[in-house]
């Protein structure tokens, strides 16, 4: 390594009274409100659905508010990051934003489950690139080194909104009203539009007509499509045998070989295949899948367990969880700060994960007399390790390649997390479900009802229940979901050894792009975030740099 890049690695940041340091952090506080816009809409309606398909009388579509976010999501996930890294990221960062409000206001003006789906779907088409955008911006703009303890943060927002989601949703129902749980965002979506107007300022792309994916983006759509609804109607709606599931999973095949032709020949494919020749973007894809599937197949029936099994109300069940989601805070802000201090960052997620793998052991050992403290001391276990590995994996994925490519490698890195998340919750969900209904099958009393059938059973229902029976059903719930915990540990032990295999490659200390860091928007605007950047690294190297680099050193970035 050069003497140059020597001293820039040594640089210290922008002082925190700065006014460059001042104009980073009021970025990355309006990043910050758009990524719990997004990640509060995936909680926030748990605790809100059952009265609101019942005021639209739509229970038989309930299923559809959920699927329609979480797909129109995963289509755009890859869109946006690809088109970030053609066109740039500010103006589709204010278009996803735009988006996510019109899908607001639709919902909060439905008057039938029909609209309300609609509306679920919009949000769903902006919400993808808000967090996407939101990570690759952060790369724009803070080099590697640094980043550890802005993605640190931007974790502790999903465990946040894990908690505050269902919470709010409860109260927004109970209250003033569901519709606000899609009225809060108009505000929010104007602080966060007014945040980037102000203060994101990136360079133009220099590639005037972009040659567009088309054959691409629609190839990745149907078998997205195809692959979400198998995993959310296989085992419930449909058998998986029917002839429904096993023409969307031929479908999701073809799709998806027809869409690996289409970009070996794309000129500007959305996933290009190149980014699978790098063993760290292999690793972490594939750890994060697995990851993805322990962790929302964990979470989408833990509360259901809590309920049912503990005794505990809706918003008992919430709070339950707060121990899960405050070791995820905490781990996740000082795992990254730890990465930006030291620069080492690939123990953190094989540690990470081989912790998740003996959370899922401890909560596989659960029994209905477990006492309330110990069942919360295995569910901090485990947010502990899910705070150590999830942002470190994406940090991982951005280091491996250059800005302008980093939008496409973060995308299509959280394309398959996704797709694990969606696996999870459709594995889980059917290996409990078969469980349960053989167990109370089993162990029912001959001739007693269970509240109206097993498929009728609430915690109110089973709360009044006699005891015999009563116990009867939980413990067939308990039988029924600890086990599968116990499935998940070899998928976890499998990617704590993938992760071994990362090549701990050194976090930039400079962000490459082939852009003058001073350059300015169309509008002749100075770039305040880049120059806070650029000013650190030109100071840095002004000490030991030969005379000879001086003329070179005109303003543009320089690169380790």
């Amino acid at each position: 390594m050069s003497q140059t890049a020597t001293r820039q690695e040594t640089a210290d940041a922008p002082s925190a009274g700065s006014p460059q340091k001042k104009t980073i952090l009021l970025l990355f506080a309006g990043l910050m409100v758009t990524m719990l816009l997004a990640s509060l809409d995936q909680t926030i309606f748990s605790t809100a659905l059952p009265t609101i398909v019942g005021e639209l009388n739509g229970v038989d579509h309930m299923l559809w508010v959920t699927t329609a976010y979480i797909l129109a999501s995963t289509i755009m996930l890859p869109v946006y990051g690809k088109l970030g890294d053609l066109i740039g990221r500010k103006g589709l960062f204010i278009i996803a934003i735009g988006l996510f409000m019109a899908g607001s206001v639709i919902g909060g003006l439905a008057g039938d489950m029909t609209w309300l789906i609609v509306g679920r779907a919009v949000q769903g088409l902006g919400g993808g690139g808000l967090m996407i955008l939101s990570q690759a911006i952060i790369a724009d703009v803070v080099p590697a080194r640094e980043r550890g303890r802005y993605m640190g943060i931007m974790g502790g927002v999903f465990a946040l909104s894990s908690v505050a989601g269902p919470l709010l949703g409860g109260w927004f129902t109970e209250s003033i009203g569901w519709r606000w749980a899609f009225w809060m965002n108009i505000p929010l979506g104007i602080l966060a539009i007014a945040s980037a107007v102000a203060f994101l300022r990136l360079p133009k792309n220099a590639q005037r007509k972009p040659r567009i994916d088309v054959a691409g983006m629609g190839l990745l759509a149907i078998a997205s499509t195809c692959l979400v609804l198998v995993t959310t109607w296989g085992g419930t709606t449909y058998d998986w045998n029917s002839p429904v599931i096993l023409s969307l999973i031929v479908g999701t095949v073809v799709a998806g070989i027809a869409f690996v032709f289409v970009e070996r020949a794309a000129a500007e494919p959305i996933m290009p295949l190149p980014l699978f020749r790098d063993r760290n973007f292999n690793l972490t894809t594939i750890a994060g899948l697995i990851i993805g599937i322990a962790m929302f197949g964990a979470l989408a029936y833990l509360p259901t367990y809590l309920q049912m099994v503990t005794g505990a109300n809706a918003t008992e069940a919430g709070f339950l969880m707060i121990p899960m989601m405050a070791a995820l805070l905490i781990t996740s802000i000082v795992s990254g700060q730890l990465v930006s201090k030291t620069g080492r960052y690939k123990w953190l997620p094989v540690t990470g994960t081989v912790i998740v793998a003996g959370a899922l052991v401890l909560l596989s050992t659960m029994t209905p007399t477990l006492p309330i403290w110990v069942l919360c001391s295995f569910l901090a276990i485990m947010g502990v390790g899910l705070g150590m590995s999830m942002q470190i994996l994406v940090l991982i994925v951005q280091n491996s390649f250059p800005v302008s490519q980093v939008g496409t490698a973060t995308a299509s890195n959280n394309y398959f997390r996704q797709i694990g998340a969606s696996l999870g919750s459709a594995i889980v969900g059917s290996l409990f479900a078969t469980r349960l209904t053989q167990l109370l099958t089993e162990r029912m009393p001959a001739g007693a009802q269970a509240g109206g059938g097993s498929n009728s059973l609430t915690p109110a229902i089973v709360k009044g229940l006699p005891t015999p029976i009563r116990d009867v059903i939980v413990g067939s719930y308990n039988d029924a979901l600890t086990p599968v915990f116990l499935y998940m540990v070899p998928l976890l032990l499998v990617a704590a050894v993938l992760l071994l295999f990362v090549v701990e490659k050194p976090l930039a200390t400079t962000i490459e792009r082939d852009a003058v860091a001073t350059s300015i928007e169309t509008d002749g605007s100075t770039h305040p975030v880049l120059d806070a950047v650029a000013a650190d690294q030109a100071e840095a190297a002004s000490d030991t740099a030969p005379a000879s680099l001086d003329d070179e050193r005109d303003g543009t970035l320089i690169r380790s």
